[in-house]
């Protein structure tokens, strides 16, 4: 369901922010897990005070499809804080977020095309965010010192767009 997974993209990108892991599918699923109480009186019995309590748990169920999948609209939210990150003058976050994205691909090229076809999809678009981001990585490498800080951002943007119109993206 595209809900879903766009809910375990939002919640896996502030997981990251926050502790610079994965959140796992069981994480995921414990949060999703809500308790409503339903209080009647007793009114049947004037002497006593007790309240008969009803308790109703209702939960939602993240499928490992729609977690992968959420996993891989992530890699773009990443791919824009390396961006971001540049711009900010921040050269530490890119290289950070290389090995993280480079982790997150090597787990789906196990599952390669013996998943769903939406999984095999995606791919593609992990490894250009992946391109992106190790492009930004070298750039910042090789010429990090000849470019000032306050033009870094231009440079990756102007990259991102050639990038995009070689792979035929709006």
């Amino acid at each position: 369901m595209p809900g879903l997974q766009e809910y375990v993209e939002a919640v896996s990108f502030q997981y990251f922010i926050k502790t610079r892991t994965l959140v796992s599918i069981e994480e995921i699923n414990k949060q999703l897990v809500f308790a409503a109480e339903d209080k009647e009186e007793e009114t049947k019995v004037p002497s006593s005070d007790c309240h008969n309590t009803q308790s109703h748990i209702w939960s939602l169920k993240v499928t490992p499809v729609d977690y992968l999948l959420g996993v891989a609209d992530l890699t773009g939210e990443l791919m824009r804080m390396c961006i971001n990150s540049v711009g900010n003058g921040d050269i530490d976050t890119p290289f950070e977020l290389s090995q993280f994205l480079c982790q997150i691909y090597d787990g789906f090229s196990f599952i390669g095309n013996t998943g769903p076809y939406e999984v095999s999809k995606k791919l593609h678009t992990l490894k250009q965010s992946l391109a992106k981001v190790e492009n930004a990585c070298y750039t910042l490498k090789v010429r990090g010192s000849e470019i000032p800080k306050h033009m870094l951002a231009d440079v990756f943007s102007t990259k991102t767009e050639l990038i995009e119109q070689e792979d035929g993206l709006p």
